[in-house]
């Protein structure tokens, strides 16, 4: 039974930072690129980063450029995003899931994780 499982959410002050945590249950990740995705109350899901399977290169969108990194150790079968200097606008529904290569487009992502609550708010 494949599974992926967040951890590291909660709730932080505006400029305060947390670091998601997915991990791979069943499966062998390093042949996958993995994407962090979130999703806001009212709001369609929206990609937020990804790393590849190969050189790990990395795909942030403009909102959190500078602030987040998204790293990935495969021998742990764990992919992290590290956030920092998080504002409101960061609050969602955070979920980590499986692509071919790296990529932001949803249908391409496979194995998703149950989510995990992140909120920003003073």
């Amino acid at each position: 039974q494949v599974q992926l499982v967040e951890s590291g959410g909660g709730w932080v002050q505006p400029g305060g930072s947390l670091t998601l945590s997915c991990t791979a249950v069943g499966f062998t990740l390093e042949y996958y690129a993995v994407g962090w995705w979130r999703q806001a109350p009212g709001k369609e899901r929206e990609g937020v980063s990804c790393i590849s399977n190969n050189y790990q290169q990395p795909y942030y969108r403009d909102s959190v450029k500078g602030r987040f990194t998204i790293s990935r150790d495969n021998a742990a079968n764990i992919v992290t995003m590290q956030m920092d200097n998080l504002q409101p606008e960061d609050t969602g529904v955070y979920y980590c899931a499986t692509a071919p290569r790296l990529t932001m487009y949803r249908p391409h992502f496979g194995t998703w994780g149950q989510g995990i609550q992140v909120t920003v708010s003073s």
